[in-house]
Parts: structure tokens; sequence; C-alpha cells
């Protein structure tokens, strides 16, 4: 299990202070080219439906697991250290955080700059919504609701199941790494098939809807065991964590998906604003419930405050996680 534990520290540390790179070939847009292409073949052979989607999802997980154990062992064979090196890769593209937060500094600067058009397009990068309407506290609202649903779907997620595919190969008495990796790899499978074809519209709510349950149901977990690390993050960043703890409680089943309220009613608690409230994708308003109602509305220092809150809650989940290893094996 060290090795596991210097691959996962590895990645996150080269997340930290690369971010995520756009290249042709990283991991995670493979993922999405395959997706598209499974989507062609499947209408064009007459499975736009529920067991489209179904064969969808498990022909790209097996073949994203079945690619990451040839590759493995081929370099192994080659040469050892070249698969270490090779698995701290895959790791270190799963893992999604800085990106984000670099995404959403533009957003800060444009807004305290006083550039509203400048500030919707970059965020508009980040988020589905119709960026047009938003005024500056909706940028702020929606720079900081992704953000917080983003720090599960994007790193405690990946860092749920590489622990969980860890302790699976270790009571298996198999290759703890191998486990680790092809668990999260099989995470990012999914998210990525649900932030494609996930959608609850006429082209794919059909097609979309194994995606979306399969999504639903790796986020399940992670979603609660956020609130173990947002909690002492909000301490250490000066915020009210016990005031996130309670909103988060109160308020986290109040979106359709049973998890992406979760980070977003537990920051909106901790800074003391409000979150949610109608949002326009397209053409239609959703009249989604506020989180956190009541309290102010966000303004463009909730989003460096959400960034550092978010930062110390993934610190404190990589220690978390490398001391429960180390104490267990």
């Amino acid at each position: 299990m060290t090795e596991c534990i210097i691959i996962l520290w590895t990645g996150f540390l080269l997340d930290v202070f690369l971010g995520d790179p756009e290249y042709r070939f990283h991991p995670i847009r493979l993922m999405g080219k395959g997706i598209s292409l499974g989507e062609k073949w499947l209408r064009k052979a007459g499975f736009g439906n529920r067991a489209g989607g179904a064969i969808l999802a498990l022909a790209l997980v097996s073949a994203t697991l079945a690619v990451f154990l040839l590759l493995s062992r081929i370099l192994d064979n080659l040469y050892g250290p070249l698969a270490f090196l090779f698995h701290i890769y895959l790791c270190f593209s799963c893992l999604a955080f800085k990106d984000l937060t670099a995404h959403l500094a533009p957003v800060v600067d444009a807004l305290e700059a006083g550039d509203l058009d400048a500030a919707r397009h970059f965020v508009s990068r980040v988020v589905g919504r119709d960026v047009s309407v938003l005024d500056e506290k909706g940028v702020c609202r929606a720079a900081v609701e992704t953000l917080a649903e983003n720090f599960i779907d994007g790193f405690v997620s990946p860092l749920f199941w590489y622990l969980i595919g860890g302790l699976l190969g270790w009571l298996l008495g198999s290759d703890p790494v191998l486990f680790a990796l092809g668990a999260m790899l099989m995470f990012k499978v999914v998210s990525t098939m649900d932030s494609m074809v996930g959608y609850k519209n006429t082209r794919y709510e059909a097609l979309g809807w194994a995606g979306a349950k399969l999504d639903d149901l790796m986020n399940f977990a992670p979603a609660r065991l956020s609130f173990l690390f947002l909690f002492p993050a909000a301490l250490l960043t000066g915020h009210k964590g016990i005031q996130g703890i309670k909103i988060g409680w109160r308020d986290r089943l109040k979106h359709e998906s049973p998890n992406a309220a979760h980070g977003e009613s537990f920051v909106a608690g901790a800074l003391g604003i409000r979150l949610g409230g109608p949002t326009t994708y397209g053409a239609k308003t959703k009249d989604k419930p506020w989180l956190g109602e009541g309290f102010a509305d966000a303004r463009p220092s909730d989003i460096v405050k959400t960034m550092w809150l978010l930062s110390a809650a993934a610190w404190i989940a990589m220690v978390f996680t490398g001391f429960f290893l180390l104490r267990l094996f």
C-alpha cells in the first residue's frame, strides 16, 4: 500500500503545481471521444434508448480498464519504473481540482475590474447555464456553485474510489495499485459520460439514463463524506463550520440530484451566502430552491473565499487518506 500512497500524493502534488494541461491524448479527452463515437454507433444501430445507454457505459468502462491493464502489463515487463510513472500520470490526470480554480480566477479579476461581459465569458467555460442573463451576483453565485459541486465530483469522488479500489485489491490479495487506479478510472468514465449525455432532454433522457444513475450512485458516499473535510477546513480558514454543517444538512437534498447540493449547501452556510435559485438553461428557466435562504448574495470575494476553503479541504482529505492507509497497513 506504500506504493498506492506515493502514487496518490505525487499525482495530487502534480495537480496542485501544474494543474490539468490540455492536450489531444489526455485520458479524459480520450474517454470523451469514446463516448461520442459510442453514441454515434449506437444511434445508427437503433439503440438510442436506455438499453443503448447501459451498453455504452459497460463498453466504455470495460475498454478503459482493458487498455489500462494492458499498458500497465506491457510497461512493467519492459521496465518496472515505467509502469510506476504511468500510474502516477493516470492519477494526476484523474484529479481535477487545481484546474477548476485556475479557470475561475479570471472571473474574479474581471468582476473586480468592473467588466461584467468578460466575467460572463470566463464563467461560461465551466458552467452550462445561460450566462448572458447573469448580473454580477449571478456570476458570483454560478462560480461558487461550480467550485463547490466540482470539489466532490472532481476531487473527493476520485479520491474515494482510489481508496476503495486499493482496499479491495489488498483484501483480495491482488495488486492494490491496479485496483485503486482501476476504480478511479471507472469513476472518471462514469462522470465523463454523465457530463456528456446525462441530460434530461429529448435527445439524452433515455440514452443518458444509465450514465446519470451510475454517476449518482458513485458520488453518493463521497458527497456525504465531504462534510468531514469541509468542516475542519472552514474552521481553519476562519469561516463558520457549525453553520456550514447546519445549513448543509438542512439544504443538501434540495436539488434534483441526490448529491449536487451537499458541497454547495455547506459552502452557503459556512460563508453566509445564498446559492441556487432560478437558473436559465438555454430557453428554459429552472426554479431551483435557494440554498442558504435568507443569507446575503455572493460577491467576488466569496469566490476567493470558496477557493481557499476548498483548497484547505483538499489538503485535509489527502492527509486523512494517507494517515488512514498508513495506520491500517
